[in-house]
């Protein structure tokens, strides 16, 4: 059996020699936020803040090309969003970069909040290396917390003891910076953006010229207008006397900051004692047993079976099939094997991650009666992983523990693992196919599963990505595609974006 010792670890390795081969790319002081996979959900996932995160490895040409415009980026969105890097390369981040549908390097996602805190929204960003592009889709993503006032609804806004801000404005959109300023003071204080045709409201505030920021402490205190530059430092400043803006790394609790009153020292006492006492007559509960109760809430989403040979083939064996993962299953023999991969299954559906098909092939089917001998499979249950577009294809070996499948193709999305290219005979060409569908009078339906039907196109997407791993750059090596390198911005669109906290309102 071949070693399967790491191509990825192996690379790193060979140039251990080389310091700067090894060190990450992006610096302590770089303005790019360094996140990994243990903080990755505090900085990231439970950021009230929208972020752009690169997934990169320091080996990578393309990653050290884009260094330069990303940084740009993140200086100009400083304020606005966070612009991260997390290095794929260092071990203990491979697994997590691999549960994101990480591929090739770099891939940038852009990560907004949702509407549950800790469920974030991600997406692929598809567009031009430049600071100017990266600029402009993160600050699109920005989520709006900002309430459009008019002077019909003027009264009802104002309603109430929470503070308030007004931007009174000419433009009749809402700025990346205003609504940056809103997330700062979420649930602190409300944010509303009333334009200059607004004459009743205008005139109520003695508003004269626009941009104009207006602050209402509330607790019936005067309104007072901002006399500062409209740059988000001084705004947020401003702002900051009616109540503190929430941390920039949310704890998942956004509620307003603004200090409590004080209570007094009996009151405090008997909330302590009665703690006390709480905590005393309740047991704690341990991290694992509360882990344990989370993972058992799911149902549990089995894999597709497919026991037609025309379905397998359409599916996994065509010319430009991308990566399938195959269980051959005897009967009860491939029970334990079956149940490891459907709660994978499960754990991807339900944690929203993207992976390979995978899919149970009985083997006393039509569609097991060919490709099991021609790959010279010998074992009672066998599980493999199969591209016929790159000609490759791996067999597990091992147990069917969950953990020991899982990191398994946790590997083979890393581009990890020796493998073996397709002998001659499997690969089914379109024309064979379409005979063969011909020819059955009773095609066999296919399983579906329980799961979100959406989870299958977003696995073909996810597949159409290239990869720039080690294990894949020799195949790819006679046909590159060039990358978009970053291009360099004009000295107006320089001056723009460096101006960005300064937009106009």
């Amino acid at each position: 059996m071949p070693n399967p010792t790491s191509l990825l670890v192996t690379l790193t390795a060979a140039l251990a020699a080389l310091p700067e081969a090894q060190a990450a790319i992006y610096t302590k002081n770089s303005p790019v936020l360094q996140v990994n996979a243990r903080n990755y959900d505090k900085l990231i996932a439970k950021s009230n803040y929208t972020s752009i995160v690169e997934f990169y490895a320091p080996w990578c040409g393309h990653c050290q090309n884009l260094k330069p415009a990303y940084e740009k980026a993140a200086k100009n969105l400083d304020g606005l969003a966070q612009v991260a890097a997390i290095d794929c390369d260092e071990e203990s981040n491979k697994q997590f970069c691999g549960g994101m549908g990480v591929q090739g390097f770099p891939t940038l996602k852009i990560v907004r909040p949702g509407k549950k805190t800790g469920n974030p929204v991600v997406e692929d960003y598809q567009g031009q290396r430049t600071a100017g592009a990266i600029q402009e889709a993160v600050m699109s993503k920005i989520n709006n917390h900002v309430t459009r006032v008019s002077d019909k609804d003027l009264d009802s806004f104002l309603k109430g003891d929470k503070p308030k801000a007004i931007l009174f404005t000419s433009k009749g959109t809402t700025s990346a910076l205003i609504r940056s300023i809103a997330i700062d003071f979420l649930d602190v204080i409300s944010v509303a953006q009333i334009r200059d045709k607004e004459t009743a409201a205008v005139k109520k505030f003695g508003i004269e010229k626009f941009p104009a920021l207006v602050l209402i402490p509330g607790e019936g205190k005067d309104p007072i207008v901002y006399n500062g530059e409209m740059v988000k430092k001084d705004m947020v400043k401003f702002l900051s006397q009616a109540g503190e803006p929430n941390p920039v790394h949310a704890t998942g609790n956004t509620k307003s900051s603004k200090p409590k009153k004080a209570e007094p020292k009996s009151a405090k006492s008997a909330k302590k004692s009665k703690a006390t006492e709480a905590a005393k007559e309740e047991p704690v509960e341990s991290k694992e047993s509360s882990t344990e109760a989370a993972e058992a809430v799911p149902t549990i989403i089995p894999i597709s079976t497919i026991s037609s040979l025309e379905k397998l083939a359409e599916e996994c064996l065509a010319p430009k099939s991308h990566t399938c993962v195959l269980v051959f299953t005897p009967g009860e023999a491939g029970e334990k094997a079956v149940d490891s991969l459907s709660h994978l299954n499960t754990k991807y559906v339900h944690g929203g991650r993207k992976t390979f098909p995978i899919i149970a092939v009985p083997s006393d089917s039509d569609a097991a009666s060919t490709l099991p001998k021609a790959l010279g499979l010998k074992n009672e249950v066998n599980l493999i992983a199969i591209n016929t577009r790159r000609n490759w294809w791996r067999q597990y070996e091992g147990d069917f523990s969950l953990a020991s499948v899982e990191n398994w193709i946790d590997a083979i999305r890393m581009g990890e693992g020796a493998k073996k290219k397709i002998p001659e005979g499997v690969i089914v060409e379109k024309t064979e196919a379409a005979e063969k569908s011909t020819q059955a009078t009773d095609p066999e339906p296919e399983i579906e599963t329980d799961g979100p039907k959406e989870a299958k196109t977003e696995v073909e997407s996810e597949a159409e990505i290239e990869s720039e791993t080690p294990a894949e750059a020799e195949a790819e090596a006679k046909t590159p595609e060039p990358e978009a390198e970053p291009v360099a911005e004009s000295e107006a669109e320089h001056k723009t974006k460096e101006e960005i906290k300064h937009e106009e309102l």
